[in-house]
């Protein structure tokens, strides 16, 4: 687990490695990764978009970016928090994801960056 507090809003990432949806042999390593993200600000805010690099040992580094998380836009009030799942297909087996989320402040409309936490795709069998 990684955390990392920009603005008052806190992002907690935890990873794991999906064996039954894996094939090593194929070069298809799969992971899922639950972000929860806190509003410890004094403010309403909104998450707008996010922006990731995804850093695959070997390969080319992808860069994804789009509106929101999972098809929402999450509001939070103060004191707030969101949770979601989501996924990453790397070829290595070895990898990390660091990014970023665009929101915005609901009182006055200012927009503000977020930082995702750097975090580490290892599968098991890359450790022997």
């Amino acid at each position: 687990m990684v955390a990392e507090v920009t603005q008052g809003v806190k992002v907690i990432v935890e990873t794991e490695y999906q064996p039954s949806y894996s094939s090593p042999s194929q070069y298809h390593y799969v992971f899922t990764y639950k972000i929860t993200i806190i509003n410890n600000s004094d403010y309403t805010i909104q998450l707008q978009r996010r922006h990731w690099y995804i850093h695959d040992a070997g390969f080319t580094m992808r860069e994804v970016e789009g509106e929101g998380v999972v098809g929402l836009q999450p509001m939070l009030e103060p004191g707030e928090s969101h949770h979601y799942v989501s996924g990453c297909n790397l070829k290595s087996g070895l990898g990390k994801m660091v990014g970023s989320y665009q929101m915005e402040r609901i009182v006055d409309g200012s927009k503000f960056q977020v930082n995702i936490p750097e975090f580490v795709m290892v599968a098991p069998l890359r450790l022997n």
